[in-house]
């Protein structure tokens, strides 16, 4: 289950718990006391009135809870949410282990469980390191680097990327860098963005014919060009299936002790 439906979820019964205990069993609490007071001379001590004021549990979990779940909300869904790059696809950018931070606000604000897009602040840019729900499986996020708009013509043919018809710059860093030797490290331009990618001079590749972008949607791949499961294969991303922009590494973690010596921003 989608874990932003779990927390919407929790925070409706722990709040909806709170809601009733503020409007109704609280007072019937303190009415409750002021009848058992009425019935004494001397009226209660002090451990008397802790019993009958005392909250049921649920009531007393629900009201520990509520605020917490409702910032982790807020955050998590307008603000910054984390998440873990699980596979090399977009490597030398990021590693398998890396924990990354996602602006959520960067594209618009959406409503958690529908992502409904409710306030325009920006659209995704060429060269953005974005993160969305994967088209053909929406309970996946997948973490790509943007290259076509919507209305860009992009073609992908022996190892170059066209966009416009125009080929994308590229020059060669290092041949076969020790973090991958079997890779030639390049350094490639897309839009203001310089970074990084891998090209495997024995892997000729997959080649995409000229693709015209539809409106509302993307082409993405990743930096890890011959190890990537990208939008060459399976299609265009659609505006409604963004997540955010990935602006951060923040740990790194890969089964043993968590390291921050890598902590960095996402070019």
């Amino acid at each position: 289950m989608d874990f932003s439906l779990l927390l919407v979820i929790a925070v409706a019964i722990t709040g909806l718990i709170w809601l009733l205990d503020l409007v109704w069993l609280r007072p019937g609490r303190r009415r409750n006391l002021a009848n058992a007071e009425a019935g004494t001379t001397e009226g209660l001590d002090e451990t008397a009135r802790a019993k009958v004021l005392k909250e049921p549990w649920p009531v007393d979990y629900a009201r520990s809870f509520f605020p917490v779940l409702l910032v982790v909300l807020l955050l998590r869904s307008f603000l910054v949410e984390p998440f873990q790059i699980p596979s090399g696809s977009m490597r030398p950018t990021l590693e398998v282990g890396d924990f990354i931070l996602v602006n959520k606000f960067a594209y618009g604000l959406r409503l958690p469980v529908t992502h409904t897009r409710f306030v325009e602040i920006d659209d995704p840019q060429r060269g953005d390191v974005m993160v969305f729900r994967f088209p053909n499986e929406p309970s996946v996020n997948f973490i790509k680097r943007v290259v076509g708009l919507p209305g860009d013509t992009v073609r992908y043919e022996d190892k170059q990327l066209y966009v416009n018809g125009e080929p994308v710059p590229k020059q060669l860093v290092e041949e076969g860098p020790a973090s991958a030797p079997n890779e030639w490290l390049m350094e490639e331009r897309l839009g203001e963005v310089n970074h990084h990618i891998y090209n495997n001079p024995r892997d000729p590749g997959p080649r995409v014919r000229e693709l015209v972008v539809p409106e509302g949607h993307y082409f993405t791949l990743g930096d890890n060009r011959d190890h990537s499961n990208d939008s060459r294969y399976w299609g265009f991303v659609p505006e409604e299936n963004i997540v955010g922009r990935a602006f951060a590494v923040w740990m790194h973690w890969d089964g043993g002790l968590p390291s921050f010596t890598s902590v960095r921003r996402i070019q």
